[in-house]
């Protein structure tokens, strides 16, 4: 029961996580300016979808578990590094934002795994799953970083 308890924590986290993403993504794909930024702004919108898709798929699985998906009041921001910048077409900030919020999330992902490891198989594999996302999200990202900063 309690290890329950530890992952339905878990899982909250990352549903918050993923709903936190979702908001900065749209804030930038809808805020950056300039033809440079085009690529950026297309990527972060489609990823939207996905991201929203991550939430749901963690809130059914809170539900599932016993627990209570959280509403707004128990939300507290922690994405310093993806709020939409003044400059809008500081495009590498924005992309530095995206690597770190999918670092964080790949890091909390694996401890979900290790969490699980043995005790519920069916949120580890939806962990896995997520995990293998974020993963192809950060190494977008990563490869635009190094276009954008190439001297």
């Amino acid at each position: 029961m309690k290890k329950n308890k530890e992952i339905i924590r878990a899982l909250e986290d990352a549903y918050f996580k993923e709903l936190e993403t979702v908001q900065n993504y749209i804030a930038n794909s809808v805020n950056l300016d300039g033809v440079r930024a085009e690529e950026i702004k297309s990527a972060l919108a489609t990823d939207v979808t996905e991201e929203l898709g991550h939430a749901q798929q963690l809130a059914r699985r809170i539900k599932v578990l016993g627990g209570i998906v959280p509403g707004s009041a128990s939300f507290k921001a922690r994405q310093k590094d993806l709020q939409p910048s003044k400059d809008t077409t500081d495009v590498v900030s924005v992309i530095r934002g995206v690597i770190a919020a999918e670092e964080d999330a790949i890091d909390g992902y694996k401890k979900l795994i290790k969490l699980c490891d043995g005790e519920d198989y069916v949120t580890q594999d939806l962990a896995i799953t997520l995990l293998a996302d974020e993963e192809e999200h950060c190494t977008m990202f990563r490869g635009f970083l190094k276009e954008y900063t190439r001297k």
